[in-house]
């Protein structure tokens, strides 16, 4: 690219940053509704340029699902939803409506129809437990339940595109139950890497692979919801380091927690409508038929019939948007939409609420310690057009492609940064392989959102946009807004839960083994 054209894309990207601005925890648990359908519940949602060596020109792609999973949550932990079809989505057009789907259908069956048995003076019974005995990558006959999955791709609209099957039968390893119960559980679930063939895609096969992982999401969780009962400030900034206010340093509320991941590693050119559109969109989705009706009689997976039209009951891209920026009346409706229907959510856009709550809060906390005669401490450039541009139009010259609507942007034209050199505040530091250009597992979502929320893009930015060669002086400013907008704009805010590229795997499928239920 010209210097001229990557100090425009430098900006843009900055500029995407801003939808997310009210960010401060994972979609975990985000809307009323979707609480009573755990199985069906997406937590987060990556998106980026595979930075595994040997993989350049590969997209990753990854959804999580089933939040809050206690390693130890036994005896039938977390298989997934075999009523449901969990939907990645790919805009690579620009219309704001899906041009290809990677469909993912669960089955779920015991061995013989009954699961392990023994015998008992003569009588051969079902145990009540999943598994009889140590399970390893070479030997899992000791597995009484099976969980496989079906993956389709569909072409066009997700309703009436056209289907194509890409694997019927591949297997999602079994939860991480202990160490007795899998010796090596890492060479157990890394057997279930799959090689898939793509329909139409010449450049190569995608890799598949769905099972559970630690949860990749960092964050203070529970303090947060607790009308953010921390200071959110780096304890280091004065005059905080010296108010005698608590300060917690690393306060991980899904430390102890997994997540079950279904990730694909995609050739990016499959991904792509044309080779000189680069920047994508997407989401993703899970549904349910629209009917239900019980049994009377509990029979293994058949409890119920389920019927109707698939309807849409989860859907995530950007972290935490249903959490915290959609207000709790239209949560439900929110996961229900699609991003060509966004325009509906303009309002919690144009007038953020999480910044006017954090100035309540914390308003006279702050003119108190500071001696500081602040007016209010969230930005004052209302309505936030700049958050229009961001949520409902692109950025032109980055990930502007005519799409409208609420959806993780990647600019595949970026190359990737190696795991070792990765910045977690992305393109604010400097790195433009990271978030909001796309989202990777070690950026600080959290830290970034909070600082942006409260003006950090109206004051100067770590990138050397004027060319002067010194980033971040003041010819280094978006002109979105003006830094008399945000008084607290270059605070560091923080929810004092940090998270590094240093915390993931460099390969494929990058997250973590998840923790093990025993010993725990």
């Amino acid at each position: 690219m010209s210097r001229y054209t990557q100090k425009i894309s430098v900006a843009a990207l900055l500029a995407t940053t801003l939808f997310t601005t009210n960010l401060t925890a994972s979609s975990h648990r985000e809307a009323p509704a979707i609480t009573e359908s755990p199985k069906v519940d997406a937590t987060d949602f990556y998106m980026f340029n595979s930075y595994e060596t040997g993989r350049t020109g590969y997209t990753t792609l990854i959804a999580n699902y089933v939040p809050l999973q206690d390693p130890q949550g036994g005896p039938n932990y977390f298989a997934m939803d075999p009523d449901a079809v969990y939907d990645i989505h790919v805009d690579n057009n620009g219309d704001s409506v899906e041009d290809l789907t990677f469909r993912f259908r669960f089955s779920n069956t015991l061995e013989g129809g009954t699961g392990k048995t023994i015998e008992v003076d003569g009588k051969t019974l079902s145990i009540p437990l999943n598994a009889l005995g140590a399970i390893s990558a070479s030997d899992s006959s000791n597995l009484g339940l099976k969980e496989t999955y079906k993956v389709e791709l569909i072409k066009g609209d997700r309703k009436t595109g056209t289907t194509s099957t890409l694997a019927t039968s591949l297997t999602k390893p079994y939860d991480n139950v202990g160490k007795k119960t899998f010796p090596d559980y890492n060479a157990y679930a890394n057997k279930y890497i799959h090689s898939v063939a793509m329909e139409g895609c010449s450049a190569g096969n995608m890799k598949v692979f769905v099972g559970q992982r630690k949860d990749p999401f960092v964050v203070n969780l529970g303090e947060t919801f607790d009308l953010v009962n921390y200071v959110p400030v780096d304890r280091s900034f004065a005059p905080f380091a010296t108010a005698g206010i608590e300060q917690l340093d690393s306060n991980d509320d899904l430390r102890a927690k997994n997540t079950t991941a279904i990730a694909i590693e995609v050739p990016t050119a499959c991904l792509l409508s044309d080779t000189s559109k680069t920047t994508i969109g997407a989401w993703t989705t899970a549904s349910l038929p629209q009917a239900r009706i019980l049994r009377a009689k509990g029979q293994f997976d058949k409890n119920s019939v389920q019927g109707g039209a698939l309807t849409q009951v989860s859907r995530l891209s950007n972290p935490l948007v249903n959490e915290v920026v959609i207000g709790l009346k239209d949560k439900d409706l929110f996961n229900t939409s699609e991003p060509k229907d966004d325009a509906q959510f303009i309002d919690y856009v144009t007038n953020p609420t999480l910044p006017v709550i954090l100035n309540a809060l914390f308003l006279d906390a702050v003119n108190g310690v500071t001696g500081a005669d602040f007016k209010q401490l969230n930005p004052t450039n209302y309505p936030r057009n700049d958050l229009v541009a961001a949520f409902l139009t692109g950025i032109e010259g980055v990930n502007k492609n005519g799409s409208v609507g609420e959806m993780l942007r990647l600019n595949t034209g970026i190359a990737a940064t190696a795991k070792a050199n990765q910045n977690a505040f992305g393109v604010a530091a400097g790195d433009l392989a990271g978030f909001p250009n796309g989202r990777r597992p070690g950026d600080d979502v959290v830290d970034l959102a909070l600082r942006v929320v409260m003006g950090a893009l109206c004051h100067p930015v770590a990138v050397d946009l004027d060319g002067s060669g010194t980033a971040g002086d003041a010819g280094d400013v978006l002109g979105l807004c003006a830094t008399t907008d945000a008084v607290t704009g270059t605070v560091p805010y923080t929810d004092g839960a940090p998270v590094s590229a240093m915390y993931f795997n460099d390969t494929f499928p990058y997250l973590k083994a998840p923790l093990a239920g025993s010993p725990n």
